[in-house]
């Protein structure tokens, strides 16, 4: 018989998996190859064995790593290296990541010179929640005020009209997606649990994720075809195009876990049913039933999917699955979602992970062999493997398993 959440065995061994897999492997791996001990900053272009493929910066990721390693010297352990390294990120983002419109690049060389500018603003939120959580970490209360900037810029070119190039021409099919309400929901939630519940841009940092949820649950939940949708038209129909019909999965189930954790962090029912029937429906869409794990895309219809890519299974969604699995058992006590918390994280444990180099490989095949031997790029790199890590660490604690147990 297999153990699953429910059992305080399996817990404690989790535990100490989950730890000692941040600890003594993911974390060792970025701090020792990506940070960049001449120009500040990480490299998140790796080979297999921490070798640098390419010297280009993510800047996204320079906040996505401060966030890391400031969440963890929080939390985890007051480390001395961590906090260093944290620092150098955010020194190379203040350094070179900002445009004169207050705007960051997506990537620059590795002394910091721009290379792209994108539409989107997700680098300005990862910016934010380092700046909190860094500031949090120091005290230093102009990192508070940098965050508080970051995000405003977020909210600023992500919702008023006119400030972002739209994807597709609009008065030829307009069209709305998910992702800025998303990462809307999950910079708030950081931004609040390290500065309090701050007002930004005229409202809290609670009201603003009470707007994104609830905009989620009018415009792109269609709970009668079971589906969270990624683009709809502006009064949330179906757009029966490619992109409209697109479904995925995994970015779906990342959302249902930031509604989870509000619905918990209030104890607000509506939120904590919202996230649970997310996760019911889109896990169901996005579970492989042939082969096991999460698939990239599908087609809200069951047609076929233009991306190439759509049966390839990445890390980033099974480290999402693993979270939303995890939280719904942990506010429910529902068996079904311990057995599908054990089926991603043991198709996840037992595909991913490199036991001759440390880390994770990031893109599989479907059948679950490696597409490719990296370990970062300009989208991997310290943030949602470590976060998975540290977040379900988070809930075992709380479940009273004594340390000296380990």
């Amino acid at each position: 018989m297999n153990l699953t959440l429910a059992d305080p065995l399996y817990r404690q061994n989790l535990k100490a998996l989950y730890r000692d897999t941040l600890l003594k492997d993911v974390m060792p791996f970025w701090m020792k190859h990506g940070m960049d001990r001449e120009f500040d900053g990480i490299i998140t272009s790796l080979d297999r064995d921490g070798s640098i493929l390419d010297t280009d910066k993510s800047i996204w990721f320079q906040g996505r790593a401060a966030w890391t390693l400031s969440t963890l010297y929080n939390t985890v352990e007051k480390r001395s290296d961590w906090i260093e390294a944290a620092g150098s990120c955010l020194a190379f983002l203040e350094k070179h990541g900002y445009s004169t419109d207050g705007k960051l690049f997506f990537t620059v060389t590795r002394e910091g010179r721009p290379l792209r500018m994108r539409r989107y603003v997700f680098s300005e939120a990862f910016a934010a929640i380092a700046h909190a959580a860094y500031a949090k970490a120091t005290g230093d209360e102009g990192y508070a005020e940098r965050a508080r900037r970051d995000f405003a810029t977020y909210l600023k070119y992500s919702f008023e009209k006119g400030l972002m190039h739209p994807k597709i021409e609009p008065n030829t099919r307009p069209m709305m997606g998910i992702g800025a309400l998303m990462i809307g929901i999950a910079t708030a939630q950081e931004l609040r649990a390290n500065l309090g519940d701050v007002k930004i841009s005229g409202h809290s940092c609670t009201e603003w994720v009470d707007r994104f949820i609830l905009e989620i649950q009018q415009f792109f939940f269609k709970p009668d075809i079971g589906a969270l949708m990624e683009v709809v038209s502006p009064d949330g129909a179906l757009i029966d195009h490619f992109d409209g019909r697109t479904l995925n999965p995994g970015h779906a189930l990342e959302c249902a876990w930031f509604i989870l954790h509000e619905g918990r962090w209030w104890g607000e029912k509506s939120y904590i049913k919202l996230g649970l029937e997310i996760l019911d429906c889109m896990w169901k869409r996005g579970w492989d039933e042939e082969h096991g794990g999460i698939f990239y895309f599908r087609d809200v219809l069951g047609k076929p999917v233009q991306e190439y890519w759509h049966d390839m299974k990445f890390w980033w969604p099974h480290n999402e699955a693993i979270i939303a699995t995890h939280l719904a058992w942990h506010i429910t006590g529902d068996a079904k979602y311990a057995t599908w918390h054990q089926q991603v994280h043991d198709w996840s444990f037992a595909h991913f992970p490199d036991a001759a180099h440390g880390e994770w490989f990031g893109y599989l095949h479907r059948d679950g062999s490696p597409s490719s031997l990296l370990k970062g790029s300009m989208w991997k790199g310290p943030f949602h493997l470590p976060r998975m890590l540290w977040y379900c660490g988070q809930l075992l604690e709380e479940h009273g398993i004594p340390s000296d147990s380990l």
